[in-house]
Order: structure tokens, then C-alpha cells, then sequence
């Protein structure tokens, strides 16, 4: 016999699959074999039809195509046999899905064998059914699918309800024809039936409300009775799981209760007693009994309240946090989260255990803990809280230091009950994981400490003290040499001393020598070394004995590779050798910054137009206002990337030190050059934003020689402090440089005026209950026959829809081209997105229709949305 003869038997072809050495002879195997097959398919051979279709999907399930056998599959169910039944079912579950055409042709075959005097034919005819059923298949088949709920072998009635619940999933409207028979179902003493009744019943209550009222006011006396019965059983071996009768029907009738009593008072006070007796008499030293406890207080907690059960509900899951199991305590995690908006002053009682569990060696357990520790702190207890996350924060993992340095920031910025505390905890975090804090982070300190005048002092101190000790941590480093900088008078004569702190003595080079050391740091960025220079500028007029070093300082920056730090040092060094008349009044200590207003920015809800003292009003890119009395302007300010525009004035002037043009972009460009003064020049060399010059030509070094001379422009210098590259190829005054805050990193652009919105309107065009599909056009400049459409996918269910597909066709005038999708897998309540371009040769004559299919699988089941989108815009 030819070994791959339709004759072969499977377990022939299996031997010598496995028997191949690599995958090209297992695919000559294969090819080898599907070719025989087709033979024997087009010969009629019905000899061997079922061995056929057997090795066909041991095929199938290696991977390879086996299309061409699934109109066998139809044959043996239509033939009279049970083994060629069973054979063609299997072949029907595994081969095809619901949604493939052909299936349409076996659902005469179907109506039969629910119909046949075998119960074990109408066996294999549900469970094909309730595998592969389609809404078309759902509707035709219900009725035969509803009379075999009354069948008189249990089998049967089991494999109908599983066979129910997908009918009633792919059609909720015939979800009323199963309510009576579902409530039948909870009577039955066979636990099987039993348990596909209970589940039955409770996707009845998720598709229909009538149904949840029915069960609720008919069956929820006759639950809590089963369950009592079931609680007070005997040992009964058919059903016994570690000393516990049948624990999967207790789950399943703990879920349905907690759907019935949820809303619902009078259903809940009927449970309150058996949840009690559940939730003591369940053993926890057994899985079983722990997957009983945890679906009992998941029912405890969505009744209606009961002070009591929920006590005792959080009770269980504190013990759960002693478990040796990681899942049992993970899953204890998740639950109390939710149990805080149930019940935050039960969950309080085991804030200890909780904290244990953010430092467990599990990584995932202690995120968990961590998010519930962040849920549990409020006013009184943030202090103990956050020193027993900081000490952890010491000896925690590198991998989680990050996320734990943010949640304790959050949390002392969020609960700190008063600005000495906030300061003293955040320097321990700075001292600690400084490298870990996010920019935002320490901005908000140097806000919360210049707006603290009473804590200047202390607070320089302190972090003198701290960066003695801790020099490698970025953060610690900005936010101590800033402080030096503001309020390094304050450490040498230790001004403002307060009766927690003790005396330290900081001479003038000292304070120097902490400066230079951020400077000369090999780990230091760009930011940092930038901010230092600024430092010493201002140390140069606090400490005037110290004036020649700190000069020298700045010097060894001249030849820096980076050119923003060789521009600072040149044009600092200027400042320090010819202008000692002004450089006072330029280093003058910053204005208090404003919490409010830098809160808003971070925020990001101020708005974009502000008014002035002047009852004038400006245009502001980030909504941020500063008066326009304003004295000398900060040297890092956080709260404003703007200022009033300069005047003749020299007080004036020192406004705009670190400020941006505010007049308006309209005036004649005469009305903004002030005079050409010596002290103009340098007032200008300090403005970040400035507009660029109109003759931008020159270059950088053409531009310091012109700061020597005195005679150059105020509106052809870019600004001394700013932290953007100095440009020379400018081409328009009314551009602006690039502006960067000293406190927001390097290298960020201006904002670009939003365009406009699009041409067209969105258009949502496919809705259904659990998904919505929101198209985007625009056009290719000079090409109006093509369109681009983002079409955008959003999950509006709590489920993650898994091998998301999406297809499309269009009629012969249109050309269609589909772009991947984004993701595969669209998540709850989340949204992926997918290009797709379609030309239209009859543009202005026809417009755009798509006919859509969309796919996906929820809890590996499959789902199929079919629609036709019309509405599309007229001049597509």
C-alpha cells in the first residue's frame, strides 16, 4: 500500500511526522499526505472519509491549511452513523468557526440530530452548537435548544444550558424564551445541571433586566436554601474537593447572589445569614476553602451594606495577607482596593500587614500593596505612613525604587500638613533615590521653599548638609546649589535659625567649593552645570572676597565642548570684568514664586489669556501672567516663560531679565528697540526669548565682540541665561528663539501655533454595545481623489478583546489600502487606532461606501460585527 494513500491509518502519519528531522520534511510529509487526501476527496471515497477528516486536523493543529476537507466535515454529519457523526462534529468544531459561510449549510443537519431519538447524536449536535453557533444559527435552533432544557436524561440538560448561554450571547433578545426553564434548572438535585442552571441564570441577568427582576423576586429564597444545604452536607465523595462539597457550584452560587442582591435590600437581607455561616465555617488552610472566602466577600461586598459582613469580610482577606501563597495574597490586594470604597476604616485595621507586603520579595505584590498604601493614607496618618515608605525606600530594589519615589512624592505633596515637613521629606528622598525623582518633582520644592521666607535659611542648610553626604543624586545637587545661589548669605551667617536645627559653620569658600564641586562632577548634565554657573554669577555679588576665584571658576568653562556652557562662561566673565555697576542689580534674589499659578501649569488648565495690572491683556502660550510692576525678574523662574516687554526704563529693564517679548507681534518693530545704551546691551544679554535679529548673518562670536564694544542692538543678542543653543540663521524678527526654563530641561522647542482643525468632521461610523468605530479624514495637498481616514477603535466593555481584526470592503470605483493596526489586542474601555487610504477614481460623482467586518475574541471566544458605513461626507 502507498504509505500516503487515503488507507493510511492516523497514527501511521503521525509516526512518521514525528519522525522528521527538520521542518522541510515535515512539510514534504504533509504536502504528501493533504495530496492524497484530495484525491480521495475527489474520488468520493467514502471507505475512509472519517479517517480522512481525522488526519486532517491533526494537520490543522500542526498549523497547516486544510480548507479543502470542510465540505467533508458536512458529509459525515449528514450520514446516519454515530461514529461518523462524532468524527464530522469534532471536524466541525475544529475546522470551522462561525464565521465561515459553509456553516450555514449544516444547520438543517443540526435541527435533525437535536431532534433524533439517540440522546447521544443530540449530544454531539449541542455541543457543536454551543462551539460554533452563529446569530442566524442562534435563532433558528432556539426553540429545539429551549425543549431539550426539559429533557429526561441530565446529560442532556446540561449540554442544553451551556448551549443556552451562548444562544442568548450572540442573540440577547431571545433571552425572555429561557427564563422560565432557567428557573427550573435551580430546583435540580443533579450538581451538574445544577451548576450550568446557576450559570445560565446569571448571564440572563447580565443580558436582561426582566430576567434579574424574576430571579430576584422567585428564585433568590430558593438559592440561599441550596446553599445552606450545601454548607451543612454531609461528606458526599462524588462531589468532595478537600473535605468541601462540589466548591465550584458554592462559587457559582455566591456570583449569582451577588448580582441579585446588588441594588437590591430586601435580596440582600435574605442572604445576609448564609453568607455569615459561609464566610466562618469555610476552612482556609485548604485552595478550595480559599477560593469559597474570596468569592464570599466579593458577594459581602457588592450587596447592599451590612456593617457587619463587611467587617468580617476584611477580616478574611487581612488574613489572606498572611498566607504563604503569593496569589492568595495578591488577589487579597486587588480586593481590598476595592473594599476602600466600600469600607476605608475596616481596611485601615491592616495597614501594618499591608506595609509588610510592600516590602515582599514579590514584585507584583508589592505594586499592589504599594497602590493600596496610596488609597489608605489621608491627613492623619500621612506622617507615620510616609516615614515607614521612606526608611523602605533605603534598602528597596533598584527595579522599584522609581515607582516607589513617585507614589511617596505624590503623597507628601498631596497630604503635607505643613512646609517644614514637606521639605524635610522630600530632602530624604532626594538624599535617598534623587536620581529616581522626576523633574516636575523637585520644581514644585524649589517653589514650596521660595514661597516659604521663614525657611530660607534652614532649608539652604539643610541642603548643604544633604549634598555633603549625597553628591551622586542629580536632583539633591540642582535643588542645593539653586539654594546656595538664592540664600548663600543666609548660610554663612546662619540667618533664620530655628530651634530644631544646630549651629554650622560654612565659611565663604566653602559654600564656593560646593558650587564648583556640581560643576566639575563627571555625572553632572548639562542642567546642572548650567545652573551652577548661574550660582557663582550671583555668589560673585553676595561674596565679594570670593569674587576672583569664583571668576576662574567660570572661566574653565571657555572652552567647552557644550556650547551653551562656553556661551555662559563668556558672557558671565563680561559681566563680572566690565559691568560691576549693574551686575548687583542683575543677581538681585528672585521674587516669591506662585504655588497657585505653577500647581495651574502643571496641571495644565490656566488659561491662554490673562490680564495684567495695567488692565491690559496678553496672549500667553502656557496661560501663565506676570505683573507688569514686577521688580527684577528670577533667574529660574518656574511660574512664567513670559514678561511685560521692555521699556526705556532701567527698572524696566531688570523686568525683562528673564522675560519674553510681550508685546504684540503687530507693532512696529521701531516701538521695541530701546536705546542703544551700555546698560540696554547688557539688560538684554539676560532676556530669554528675545526676538532674533532681522540681520542674522553674523555669527556668535561677531555677537560677543559687539557686547565688548557696546554697541550692539537690543534686539541682536540671544540671551545671556538662556538655556538654547544661540542661533545664527535666524531669518525673521517676529520668530522667536527658543525658550527654555532653566527648570525644564534642554533642547524643548517653542510652542507652534496649533493648526487648524480638520476639514471634515469625524465620523462615527459603526456602533454597537460593546464597541465603536470613529473615522478621521484628510486630504494629500494637490491630490483630491485620495482620502486618508484614521480610523479609531474603541472598547466600550470591561472585557480585553483579544486577535482584534479588521477588514473592509469597497466597490470596483474605489482603491482601498489598509495599514496595520496599532495593536492586536484592544483593551477595556481602550482604544487602538488604523490607518487606512482609499482613492476614488469617480471623486465629485460617487462617494464613499465601506462594508466592515470586525473580529475578535473575548475569553477565547470569538466574536464577528458586520456593518455598512453610508454617511460618509458628500465631497470624498
Amino acid at each position: 500500500m502507498n504509505p500516503f494513500s487515503s488507507g493510511t491509518r492516523l497514527r501511521d502519519m503521525i509516526r512518521a511526522i514525528r519522525a522528521c528531522k527538520t521542518a522541510a520534511e515535515e512539510r514534504a510529509v504533509v504536502r504528501k499526505e493533504c495530496a492524497a487526501i484530495r484525491a480521495a476527496i475527489s474520488e468520493n471515497d467514502q471507505d475512509y472519509r472519517h479517517r480522512n477528516l481525522a488526519k486532517l486536523m491533526f494537520i490543522h493543529m500542526l498549523g497547516y491549511p486544510t480548507h479543502f476537507g470542510q465540505m467533508e466535515c458536512l458529509k459525515l454529519i449528514a450520514s446516519s452513523g454515530f461514529p461518523e457523526k462524532r468524527i464530522g462534529y469534532l471536524g466541525l468544531m475544529l475546522l470551522l468557526d462561525e464565521r465561515q459561510e459553509v456553516l450555514m449549510l449544516v444547520t438543517n443537519s443540526l435541527k435533525q440530530d437535536l431532534n433524533h431519538s439517540n440522546q447521544y447524536i443530540i449530544g454531539l449536535a449541542l455541543c457543536a452548537l454551543g462551539n460554533i453557533c452563529s446569530a442566524e444559527m442562534a435563532r433558528d435552533l432556539a426553540p429545539e435548544v429551549e425543549r431539550l432544557l426539559q429533557f429526561r436524561d441530565p446529560n442532556i440538560r446540561k449540554k442544553a444550558a451551556l448551549c443556552s448561554i451562548r444562544i442568548i450571547k450572540k442573540v440577547p433578545d431571545l433571552a425572555e424564551n429561557f427564563i422560565n426553564p432557567a428557573a427550573s434548572l435551580l430546583r435540580e438535585k443533579h450538581h451538574g445541571v445544577l451548576i450550568t442552571g446557576v450559570q445560565l441564570c446569571t448571564d440572563l441577568c447580565k443580558v436582561s433586566s426582566e430576567a434579574l427582576e424574576y430571579f430576584r423576586e422567585k428564585c433568590t429564597d430558593g438559592l440561599v436554601k441550596t446553599l445552606r444545604d450545601m454548607a451543612n452536607s454531609p461528606y458526599a465523595p462524588e462531589y468532595d474537593v478537600a473535605g468541601i462539597t462540589d466548591p465550584f457550584l458554592h462559587i457559582r452560587l455566591l456570583k449569582l447572589m451577588r448580582i441579585l442582591g446588588q441594588g437590591d435590600a430586601d435580596a440582600s437581607d435574605c442572604m445576609n445569614d448564609i453568607l455569615a455561616q459561609v464566610a466562618t465555617k469555610i476552612e482556609s488552610n485548604k485552595n478550595a476553602g480559599n477560593a469559597i472566602l474570596y468569592e464570599c466577600v466579593g458577594t459581602i461586598m457588592g450587596i447592599e451594606d451590612n456593617g457587619g459582613l463587611r467587617v468580617l469580610a476584611v477580616n478574611i482577606l487581612g488574613r489572606f495577607l498572611s498566607n504563604r501563597d503569593n496569589n492568595i495574597r495578591y488577589v487579597a490586594l486587588n480586593m481590598l482596593m476595592k473594599a476602600m470604597t466600600v469600607d476605608s476604616q475596616a481596611v485601615q485595621r491592616h495597614r501594618a500587614t499591608i506595609l509588610e507586603c510592600v516590602k515582599d520579595s514579590d514584585a507584583s505584590i508589592r505594586k499592589k500593596a504599594l497602590d493600596l498604601v496610596y488609597l489608605l493614607v489621608n491627613e492623619s496618618n500621612v506622617k507615620p505612613l510616609t516615614k515607614d515608605l521612606i526608611e523602605y525606600l533605603e534598602t528597596s530594589d533598584q527595579d522599584f525604587k522609581g515607582v516607589l519615589t513617585d507614589k511617596i512624592c505624590s503623597l507628601v505633596e498631596k497630604f503635607s500638613p505643613e512646609k517644614i515637613w514637606y521639605i524635610d521629606q522630600m530632602l530624604k528622598v532626594l538624599s535617598e533615590a534623587g536620581n529616581f525623582v522626576k523633574d516636575e518633582v523637585w520644581h514644585a520644592l524649589i517653589v514650596v521653599i521660595s514661597n516659604a521666607s521663614d525657611l530660607h535659611g534652614y532649608s539652604v542648610r539643610a541642603l548643604y548638609r544633604a549634598f555633603q553626604t549625597s553628591t551622586e543624586q542629580e536632583s539633591l545637587v540642582r535643588v542645593a546649589v539653586w539654594c546656595i545661589g538664592e540664600y548663600g548669605d543666609m548660610l554663612i551667617n546662619n540667618i533664620g535659625m530655628l530651634d530644631i536645627e544646630e549651629p554650622i559653620t560654612v565659611t565663604y569658600s566653602d559654600a564656593v567649593d560646593a558650587v564648583e564641586v556640581a560643576i566639575k562632577r563627571h555625572t553632572s548634565d548639562i542642567t546642572t552645570k548650567a545652573m551652577a554657573l548661574i550660582a557663582l554669577l550671583k555668589l560673585s555679588s553676595r561674596f565679594p572676597s570670593c569674587s576672583e576665584r569664583i571668576k576662574d571658576i567660570i572661566l574653565q568653562n571657555k572652552q567647552s565642548f557644550v556650547l551653551e556652557l562656553q556661551q555662559r562662561s563668556i558672557e558671565f566673565n563680561c559681566i563680572l570684568q566690565k559691568h560691576q555697576n549693574i551686575r548687583a542689580a542683575l543677581v538681585e534674589r528672585m521674587p516669591v514664586l506662585d504655588e497657585a499659578t505653577f500647581s495651574g501649569r502643571r496641571a495644565g488648565s490656566l488659561p491662554t489669556s490673562v490680564s495684567t495690572s495695567t488692565g491690559t491683556g496678553h496672549s500667553l502660550p502656557n496661560g501663565i501672567a506676570k505683573p507688569a510692576a514686577a521688580p527684577v525678574t528670577d533667574l529660574l523662574d518656574l511660574s512664567s516663560d513670559d514678561a511685560p516687554a521692555p521699556s526705556s526704563s532701567g527698572v524696566d529693564f531688570l523686568q525683562d531679565l528673564l522675560g519674553v517679548d510681550l508685546s504684540p507681534a503687530s507693532a512696529p518693530q521701531s516701538t521695541s528697540r530701546p536705546p542703544k545704551g551700555s546698560a540696554d546691551v547688557l539688560l538684554d544679554l539676560l532676556s530669554i526669548g528675545a526676538s532674533p535679529p532681522a540681520q542674522s548673518n553674523s555669527s556668535a562670536s561677531d555677537m560677543l565682540s559687539s557686547i565688548q564694544d557696546n554697541t550692539a542692538p537690543l534686539a541682536n543678542l540671544n540671551g545671556l541665561l538662556s538655556l538654547s543653543p544661540l542661533s545664527a540663521n535666524a531669518t525673521s524678527p517676529a520668530s522667536p528663539a527658543p525658550v527654555m526654563d532653566l527648570l525644564d530641561g534642554f533642547g524643548s522647542s517653542p510652542q507652534k501655533k496649533a493648526e487648524n482643525g480638520p476639514a471634515y468632521p469625524s465620523l462615527v461610523a459603526y456602533e454597537s454595545s460593546s464597541l465603536r468605530m470613529s473615522f478621521n479624514f484628510s486630504k494629500q495637498p494637490g491630490n483630491p481623489q485620495t482620502t486618508l481616514i484614521q480610523a479609531t477603535f474603541t472598547n466600550l466593555s470591561p472585557n480585553v478583546y483579544n486577535d482584534f481584526l479588521f477588514q473592509a470592503a469597497v466597490p470596483k470605483f474605489l482603491q482601498l489600502h489598509l495599514d496595520s493596526a496599532s495593536s492586536n489586542i484592544l483593551p477595556a474601555n481602550g482604544s487602538i487606532s488604523q490607518s487606512m487610504k482609499v482613492t476614488n477614481s469617480q471623486h465629485g460623482k460617487k462617494s464613499l461606501v465601506m462594508r466592515i467586518r470586525i473580529a475578535y475574541k473575548i475569553n477565547d471566544k470569538d466574536v464577528l460585527e458586520e456593518g455598512q458605513v453610508n454617511n460618509f461626507p458628500r465631497d470624498l
